[in-house]
C-alpha cells in the first residue's frame, strides 16, 4: 500500500511502541501481583495513571505548544524507556507507583505531541487512511502483545519482559529521530511559563470552545460514549469469568477476538477511506461499536459474546479513524497541545468517575444488568451524535474535505 510506504517510519515507531505497551501491561500486572499478592495493589496500577495525567495536563499543554514536538517525543520516549528499565529493581509497591506516576507524566506530553506531529506531517487528504492504518497496527499490537508477553515470560521472566518494553521506547525514539521537523519557528519560540501565561492559555482554549460549539458538541458526545466503553472494559474479565464461566484460556481467546476484529476493521476502513466520509465513520462506527458493547454484556452464551467482541473491534476501527481525522481537521495546530491537555483532564476525570460508578452499581445490583444499562446510555449518546452530524442545520458547519 502506497500510503504505508510513505509514512512507514511514523507508523512503525508508534506501532512498535504500542506493542511494547501491551507486553509491559501483562508483565507489570504479574510483577506487582507476585510482589504484593494484593488486589488493592493491582487496582492501584489503574488509578495512578489517570491521576498523573489529570495533574500533568493542567500545565502540559502550555509547554507542548511552545516546544519542538519531534524533540519532545524523542525525549519523553527516552525518559519512559529509562524508567521502565529501572522498574524491576524496585521492591516497594510505593516506589513502583512513583515510577508509574513519572511514566504517565511523560505520556501526557507524548500523546498531544504525536497528534500534532501527525496533523502537520500527514496531509489532510491522507489522514483518514493513515489513521485507519495506524489503528490497524495498534489493534495488531493488542492482539500480539499479550501473547508475546506470555511467551517471553515462559522463556525468561517478568523482568526481561518489562525490559523489552523499555527497549521498544528506545527504538521508537531512534526511529522518530530520522523523521523531519514539522514545527514552525514561531510555534517553538521559547517563553517563560508563568501563572499569567497559563491563565492566558486557558483563556485561549475557552475562546476556542466558545467559537466552535459544533465541534465541542461532537467531541463531548463521542468521548462520553467512549468513556462509558472504557468503564465497561474494567468489568470485562469479571463478566467473562463469572457470568459466562469461561476458563483462563478461553478468556485469552475472547480478549484477542476484539483485536482480530479491529485489525480487519482497520484494513477495511483504510481501503474505503477515500470513498466513505469521515462523518459516516464517526456516526455509524460509534453507534455500532456501542451496540455490540451492549450486546456483549447482554450475551447469555459464549458464542454470542465472542461474535459481539469481534464486531465491536471491527466497528471501533471505523469510529476511531473517523474521530481522529475529525479532531486533526478541526483543532488548530498552534493550540493542539493546550486543547489536548485540557481535554485529557475531562476524559480522565470522566473515566475514573464512570469506572467507580459502574463498580458501585455492580455491587448493589448485578454486573450484567448494570453493564447493559450503561451500554444503553452509550447507545443514546451515539444516536444523539448521529442527529448532530446529519442535521441540515449543522451540515454546512462540517468542513468540505471531511464530509
Amino acid at each position: 500500500m502506497k500510503i504505508l510506504r510513505k509514512y512507514s517510519l511514523l507508523i512503525g515507531s508508534l506501532g512498535f511502541s504500542k506493542l511494547g505497551d501491551w507486553i509491559y501491561l501483562v508483565a507489570l500486572n504479574l510483577f506487582v501481583w507476585h510482589l504484593t499478592q494484593s488486589p488493592a495493589a493491582m487496582a492501584g496500577i489503574f488509578i495512578v495513571g489517570p491521576v498523573a495525567r489529570v495533574l500533568t495536563s493542567l500545565v502540559a499543554g502550555s509547554f507542548i505548544d511552545r516546544m519542538n514536538k519531534r524533540k519532545l517525543m524523542i525525549t519523553t520516549d527516552m525518559i519512559r524507556g529509562l524508567i521502565v528499565f529501572c522498574m524491576p529493581f524496585m521492591e516497594s509497591i510505593w516506589l513502583i507507583y512513583t515510577l508509574l506516576f513519572i511514566v504517565n507524566i511523560a505520556s501526557s506530553f507524548f500523546g498531544p505531541s504525536s497528534t500534532y506531529y501527525i496533523t502537520k506531517f500527514v496531509p489532510s487528504e491522507d489522514r483518514q487512511r493513515f489513521n485507519a492504518i495506524l489503528g490497524t497496527f495498534n489493534s495488531g499490537s493488542f492482539l500480539i502483545g499479550p501473547a508475546l508477553a506470555g511467551l517471553l515470560i515462559i522463556l525468561f521472566n517478568t523482568t526481561v519482559t518489562i525490559w523489552f518494553n523499555s527497549f521498544t521506547f528506545f527504538v521508537c525514539a531512534l526511529i522518530i529521530s530520522f523523521l523531519p521537523d514539522v514545527d514552525d519557528m514561531k510555534e517553538t519560540s521559547r517563553q517563560r511559563i508563568t501563572w499569567q501565561l497559563l491563565k492566558s492559555d486557558y483563556q485561549a482554549v475557552l475562546a476556542f470552545i466558545r467559537q466552535n460549539v459544533f465541534f465541542i458538541t461532537i467531541y463531548f458526545l463521542f468521548q462520553s460514549a467512549l468513556m462509558i466503553a472504557f468503564a465497561l472494559d474494567s468489568q470485562e474479565a469479571t463478566f467473562i469469568k463469572h457470568d459466562l464461566a469461561l476458563s483462563d484460556s478461553l478468556y485469552g481467546a475472547f480478549v484477542s477476538s476484539a483485536g482480530a476484529g479491529a485489525i480487519f476493521g482497520g484494513i477495511v476502513a483504510a481501503s474505503f477511506a477515500q470513498k466513505w466520509s469521515t462523518r459516516s465513520y464517526i456516526a455509524f462506527g460509534l453507534f455500532l461499536t456501542m451496540l455490540f458493547y451492549t450486546a456483549f454484556y447482554a450475551s447469555t452464551s459464549s458464542i454470542l459474546a465472542f461474535v459481539s467482541l469481534v464486531f465491536l473491534g471491527f466497528f471501533m476501527a471505523f469510529s476511531n479513524s473517523g474521530y481522529e481525522t475529525f479532531y486533526q481537521q478541526n483543532v488548530p495546530p498552534e493550540i493542539m497541545g493546550r486543547f489536548g491537555s485540557f481535554a485529557n483532564i475531562f476524559q480522565n476525570i470522566l473515566q475514573i468517575s464512570l469506572t467507580l460508578l459502574l463498580g458501585l452499581f455492580a455491587e448493589l445490583f448485578t454486573l450484567q444488568m448494570t453493564a447493559i444499562i450503561f451500554g444503553i446510555i452509550s447507545i443514546l449518546f451515539s444516536i444523539s451524535l448521529y442527529f448532530v452530524l446529519y442535521s441540515k442545520k449543522n451540515y454546512i458547519s462540517l468542513k468540505e474535505e471531511i464530509l
